[in-house]
């Protein structure tokens, strides 16, 4: 069976593992992007440390979990967003105004909608988390 899309399943399963109460959660395989998407979660407090390990294939990433994620998942299609236009998005994705964050792929980086916004620049949707 072939692997679709590796960000959707790296989400689902920290989701799902948060949800179990689990304390870390093994992603693989990693990629570039997962990694970004990681980042982007730790720097907003919703996981703890994460590191790859190299295992010979594709890698993968190793996540401690630390409870502050309800449900986080990918978003498909990856919707194009001008900056005005992410209140729409919130509304859809998030359970609450200022509650949750999407994250968006612009051309200064992978960064929240809330940054974007303060930027001045659109993106694609790439994921959301609360």
């Amino acid at each position: 069976m072939s692997l679709m899309d590796p960000l959707a399943n790296a989400l689902n399963h920290v989701s799902n593992c948060e949800s179990v109460g689990k304390n870390v959660a093994y992603l693989k395989p990693a990629s570039k992007l997962i990694g970004r998407v990681l980042n982007v979660m730790q720097d907003q407090g919703y996981i703890g440390n994460f590191e790859y390990i190299e295992d010979g294939k594709a890698g993968v990433y190793k996540v401690d979990l630390i409870g502050q994620i309800n449900k986080c998942g990918a978003v498909k299609p990856r919707y194009a967003v001008k900056n005005h236009d992410f209140e729409k998005f919130e509304k859809r994705y998030l359970p609450a105004k200022g509650f949750g964050l999407l994250i968006v792929s612009t051309p200064k980086g992978l960064m929240t909608h809330d940054e974007a916004r303060n930027a001045g620049v659109g993106g694609r949707l790439i994921s959301y988390i609360y």
